[in-house]
């Protein structure tokens, strides 16, 4: 008996199928998605090694995944995007490949400046570029100047940045200004104590991605990060194009964000 209403039942035919995929796509696309979106670029090494070649290929394969990162951006209602370029712990990495990294960052800055200004993209680089030589310095300054009346797009590249510093380095100025008698301890809050960290002025960050398979945030956007969503995936970095970039937003569109409330209270 159970056979027989096996074969009875009517399976759906690729039309129906295909219909059932539009209309998920449409429910999607009717779901506002991320306004600002961070991204911790790994498995550029592991990337090379599985090819044979050394780590470094794989971070100068990366860069064109930056590029396709910012198109898909630009191309959607995405406002801000933060990436985790350099940590204030790979300074630690072999020297060779600290070495490449910089003069990685400086190919970057010459080649792609023009083309972010060109298509309306505002660079500004967040962490503590003090660490950085001096003709990197002035070029990521000219790089920020060229770039700070644009509106189509806010890309932070996070250079020699981590969250812990960028916490305490909100603290410091807030107790500067205490000890100099502009404000009262009393009156740091939230609110005051977010106007000093990195990503001032920008939305609420959304969407945080790690490429790569790893599944911790490595001392990235600490602060930032209290309610954003959380998308981790296997794909490695140099892998990761605008297919992969759409999986995330797609799949932060069918989270429920509630920010302390109740599944009910929000629907």
């Amino acid at each position: 008996m159970l056979a027989k209403r096996s074969r009875q039942t009517k399976q759906p035919d690729a039309s129906q199928a295909s219909t059932s995929e539009n209309n998920s796509a449409q429910t999607l696309d009717s779901v506002a998605g991320p306004k600002h979106v961070a991204v911790i670029m790994d498995g550029n090494g592991r990337w090379a090694q599985k090819k044979g070649k050394i780590r470094t290929f794989g971070h100068k394969a990366g860069v064109e995944s930056v590029r396709a990162a910012v198109r898909f951006a630009r191309q959607t209602d995405i406002q801000s995007l933060t990436l985790f370029a350099f940590s204030s712990e790979n300074w630690k990495r072999p020297e060779e490949e600290v070495s490449v990294l910089m003069d990685l960052f400086n190919l970057v800055l010459n080649s792609e400046v023009k083309k972010l200004n060109k298509n309306g993209v505002r660079l500004k680089v967040i962490g503590d570029v003090s660490a950085f030589d001096e003709k990197l310095i002035t070029k990521i300054r000219k790089a920020e100047a060229l770039t700070a009346q644009n509106d189509h797009l806010v890309l932070n590249i996070a250079a020699n940045y981590g969250g812990r510093w960028d916490i305490v380095n909100a603290a410091k100025q807030l107790a500067m200004q205490t000890q100099q008698g502009k404000i009262e301890p009393d009156q740091i809050d939230e609110s005051r104590f977010n106007a000093h960290i990195s990503t001032f002025g920008m939305p609420e960050l959304d969407l945080l991605i790690r490429t790569g398979g790893e599944h911790r945030v490595s001392n990235f956007l600490l602060w930032q990060c209290a309610y954003a969503e959380l998308y981790f995936t296997d794909v490695l970095w140099p892998d990761f194009n605008e297919e992969a970039f759409q999986a995330a937003v797609n799949d932060y569109k069918t989270r429920q964000r509630r920010f302390g409330l109740t599944g009910e209270q929000v629907s």
